[in-house]
Parts: C-alpha cells; structure tokens; sequence
C-alpha cells in the first residue's frame, strides 16, 4: 500500500496541475499536497481537501471544483489501478475508498522491508539531541526520566528519518552546586549528618553523600563515561574531594542510565567553555555586531531586537556571567562543529531561556538559522502509589529517582509510560498500573499482541509465509488492521516533524488494539491452507511492525507473556 499511496499522491498533484497550472500564492504547493485521515472510517480510507484550498485562489465554488478534481483524477493510471470510488461530501470534501489489493499490498511491503520498513535513506544531516544533562550532584530523578526516555526515542525516530544522530550530555562539573557537593561530601568525612550543628546549610542530605565519603576516606577509584578519580583519602583535601564526588556521580548517572538503556555519544562540560576561551569569544562577537551596551556596571544584549520582552544581563557588575551566555557560546560550538539541526529536551523551567538564547545566537552572527536550536520541553513526573503520590526517596533524600521507577516496575513500564503523553503536559505515573498484566496497562496491551502474534506463529516459517496470497485477506478487521499498518512510515515522518514521539506511542496502541480487534473476530489456523497462509502472512507483517515501533521507545518485544487471570489458571 505505500507504493500505492505513493502513485495516487503523484496522480492528485498531476491532477491539481491541470486544475490549477498556474500556480500563485495561494494555491498551496504541489509537493506539499498529502492525504488526510477521514474523521470517520465510513467515510473512506483518504481525505482530500485541496478542492477548498484552490477555491478562492481560483475563484470558482469549492463543490464545483471538487467535481472537476474528482474528473481529472479518473484521468489517472493509478486511480483506476488503485481506487474503488471517489465520492465529493459536504462544501467539497473527497473522499477517497481504496481497492482491496491497495490495503493488501503493506504486508508484502512490511515483510520485505522487515527492519527497515519505514525507514528513509539517509539525507546526510547531522543532527544532535542534547538530554539528560544533569549536573552531577546526585541521583537522576524522574525529571531525568522523562527527559531520558523522550531524547533517546527523539533520536531513534530521526535517525529512521534518515538524519545522523548524536546524543549529548552537557553538564557543569565545577560552579556553586558542584561546590555544595563537595562541603556536603567534606562534612560527612568529618563525621557530620544532616540535622548536627555545623552541618551546612544548603548541603545535600541524602544518603548518597555518606557512600561518596566513605569510598573517598576508603582511597576508591571510580570510572565513569568521561572521567576516572581515585580519591586521595586526605579530609582536607576539598578539591579532590570534589573531583571524586562528580566521578562518583557521573558512575552512578552511568548506571542509571544504561539500565533505561540511553547510551550517549559525547559528553560536554560547561567548564571547557570557559576554559577553551569560548565564552570570551562569544562576548567579543556580540560587542563587534553592535548589540551590547553598558548599564550600571553590567553588559547588556539587546534581546528586544530579536524579539525578547526586555534586554537581558550578560556579564554582572561583579564580573560573573549570567547563565544564558555559556548556553549561546555551546550552541556556536554545536553550530560550528556541523550540526545543522539540533534539539534540546529539557524541563519548563527552561522556557525563559529559549527566546534570550536565540537572540544571542542570531546576534554573533555566525550564519545560525532563526529558530535554531528545536526544544523539547517537558514537565516534571507525579508518582503514586497504593492511590497516594510519592515524593521521597530515602537514597536522594528528596525525590523519586529513575533507578526507583525501575526496581519498583520494569525498565519497559518506564519507558513507555514516560514517552507516552505529550511532553508538555502534566503526567502521573501510576505504579500500581504499571505493573498489572492486563488490558489496562497500556504497555502490557501493546507488548501481549506481539506475544499473542508469536504464538500464533511458532511453527509458520519464513519462506512460507513469502508465498501467501494476499487476495485472501477481506474480512472487515482485516482491511482495518492492514490500513493502519500502512500508515507507520507516514507516522514516523509526521511525528519526527512535529518532534512528538508520544505519536509512536498512541500508534502503538491502535495497531495492538486493531490486533486484538482481529484476533477475536477470526480464526488463523484454518482447514483453508490458502486462508491460513495469507492471515498468518499479515500476522507477521504486524508482528513487524510492533516490533519496529517498540524499538523506536526503547521498549522490548517479548515473545511469551501472560495475562493475570491466565496466570491464575496455570497449575502450581
């Protein structure tokens, strides 16, 4: 069906050129002509709305020129070949029914792409996806999570999109936080613990603090993804101190997140972009366009010129920088070092920085794009338990953590959850649901059709299967099931342009739930050999499908599985 789909966006792009051969400004382009979904599935398989669009740009009634489509269209090859009807609704709407064999054809196409089905050749872009991101002063938290879980699927789903991919850490290992880290270390060394006199005010209280100074006073060496330390063992030595304690929780980052299963590619430190000059050549820059001046003993940037609602601080009066200069100086590097896209996941708390970021980059003149770089902000993650939310992790002292989510449910539970609401809203994370093994556990749901489907397939083989004839396949959850296979390349290039990877997610839920629709409307292992072969062809085919887009969220495809009241009925 994609070829199908293909040939007939072809036919109604030559269709509106004959309608409309002279294109002005308002007639839309024709590459940018698509299909549209119909709000309801009787009203066909495709929606077509450009007879609308062309009315006022021609002048003629949109009815009226949507006959004249519907006309041109049957002109064409692949109507005939690939269409049953066409029929006009409502001020101008066409609706568009497919042919069976058009709906047949995406199991022939899934099987033979089989990993690669959806995926675009590559379009020699290089792309970067910065997340995480956390300074080491402490376990990751569920804000981490999420971050985690929609940077790594943004990244899979660009690079099916033909992009190449790096993922990015970027955090500061020196600055005031990293310095309450290691008085806080320091003071567990002396034998303090929060609540004691002399304990520091705005230390950090969790447990982890007092496992970093007994490795430390233990003489440990830790390994992480971009540092190695062995502590020193001297109480007084607070610099080594703080060396081993970002070690420290760099390793312990590390391990969290190679149990979400996030690996990253390159790791950047804040402190390298005072170090290497780069902040100091961002300000240079900055002044030589013209766009600073001096107030009150402080630099200013014009931000107002790019749209900001006031001018923001660069440099304070006391010498310092604020914090959004590092963040333009790093994305000149990102720019610089060739990624011509670049998106950033990160917390709300970040909003006020997009518009002074921007400005600053498009000000330095260096050639960036307006709009650069894409964010990707998501909120925090409420988690509740037995109906009561929690809030404290006795490990971190004041939160849940990632590691929490995982041991108290599954790496997969997480990972689909956390990617499965859009990331600017507001989400609960329900442990008690997480682990049902039923229908109301969304990645249970998704996960049971693809064991169902292997089941069914166990004995089926390959080159079997290759042979099938599709023709066979008419029943109405067929046709269904088929149409909405057909539309997993088009997802994936819809939501990567729309940076929504939860669209993975909600498809994922209506292939399992088509699935299941099917499974109980029909039988497989039929006497009809021919029958047998093309449904278990098309199990296949989703089976592939599920399995692809799983991937794509980090999130496995087991091929055995239980619901809770099968499990019940299993003897001991």
């Amino acid at each position: 069906m994609i070829q199908a789909k293909q040939d007939l966006l072809a036919a109604l792009r030559a269709a509106v050129a004959e309608l409309a051969p002279e294109a002005g400004p308002s007639v839309p382009p024709l590459e940018s002509l698509e299909f549209e979904s119909p709000k309801q599935a009787a009203h066909g398989d495709f929606a077509v709305t450009v007879a609308m669009q062309l009315a006022k740009a021609l002048k003629k009634n949109p009815r009226e020129l949507a006959q004249a489509l519907v006309a041109a269209l049957k002109r064409q090859p692949a109507v005939e070949r690939w269409v049953s009807a066409l029929e006009i609704a409502g001020p101008g709407f066409i609706n568009l029914r497919l042919k069976e064999a058009a709906k047949q054809a995406v199991v022939r196409e899934v099987l033979e792409g089989a990993e690669q089905f959806g995926r675009q050749p590559a379009n020699g872009t290089k792309l970067m996806v910065e997340f995480v991101s956390a300074n080491p002063t402490g376990p990751l938290h569920v804000g981490h999570a999420r971050q985690g879980a929609l940077g790594d699927s943004l990244s899979h789903l660009f690079e099916t999109q033909g992009f190449a991919v790096t993922r990015e850490f970027y955090y500061n290992d020196a600055g005031v936080q990293i310095a309450t880290l290691a008085a806080s270390t320091q003071a567990r060394i002396q034998g303090l613990k929060p609540g004691d006199a002399g304990w520091p005010e705005s230390a950090y209280n969790g447990d982890y603090i007092a496992d970093i100074a007994a490795d430390f006073m233990a003489r440990k060496t830790v390994r992480a993804d971009d540092r190695e330390f062995t502590a020193s063992g001297d109480p007084d030595d607070l610099d080594g101190i703080r060396q081993f304690a970002v070690a420290y929780l760099r390793h312990e980052q590390d391990l969290d997140l190679q149990a979400f299963g996030v690996k990253f590619d390159s790791y950047y430190l804040e402190s390298s972009l005072y170090t290497s000059g780069r902040v100091d050549q961002t300000v240079a820059r900055l002044v030589a366009a013209g766009k600073t001046y001096e107030l009150d003993n402080a630099l200013w940037l014009r931000t107002t010129d790019y749209g900001d609602d006031k001018d923001r601080v660069m440099r304070k009066s006391d010498g310092s920088f604020t914090y959004f200069l590092p963040d333009v100086a790093y994305h000149i590097a990102k720019w610089e070092r060739g990624y011509a896209k670049v998106i950033n996941c990160q917390g709300t708390d970040h909003h006020g920085t997009i518009a002074r970021v921007r400005a600053g980059l498009q000000a330095a003149n260096v050639g960036i794009p307006q709009g650069y770089p894409d964010y990707v902000l998501n909120t925090m993650v409420r988690v509740v338990r037995d109906g009561n939310e929690v809030k404290i992790s006795k490990r971190a002292g004041s939160y849940v953590t990632l590691r929490d989510l995982i041991d108290w449910t599954s790496r997969d539970a997480v990972r689909f959850f956390l990617i499965s609401r859009k990331a600017d809203t507001e989400f609960t994370f329900d442990i008690d649901l997480a682990l049902k093994q039923n229908d109301e556990n969304p990645v249970f749901y998704v996960q049971y059709a693809h064991a169902r489907i292997c089941s069914v397939l166990a004995k089926a083989s390959a080159a079997e299967l290759a042979q099938a004839d599709l023709s066979r396949l008419v029943a109405p959850t067929e046709l269904s099931l088929m149409l909405k296979l057909a539309d997993y390349p088009a997802m994936l290039t819809r939501a990567a342009a729309s940076l929504a990877p939860h669209d993975v997610a909600f498809y994922l839920r209506d292939v399992a739930s088509a699935f299941h629709s099917y499974y109980a409307a029909e039988r497989f292992l039929v006497d009809d050999a021919e029958l047998a072969r093309a449904r278990l062809a098309l199990l296949a085919a989703t089976r592939q499908v599920l399995r692809n887009a799983l991937s794509l969220l980090g999130v496995s495809a087991p091929e055995s599985m239980n619901r809770a009241e099968e499990a019940q009925k299993e003897p001991a």
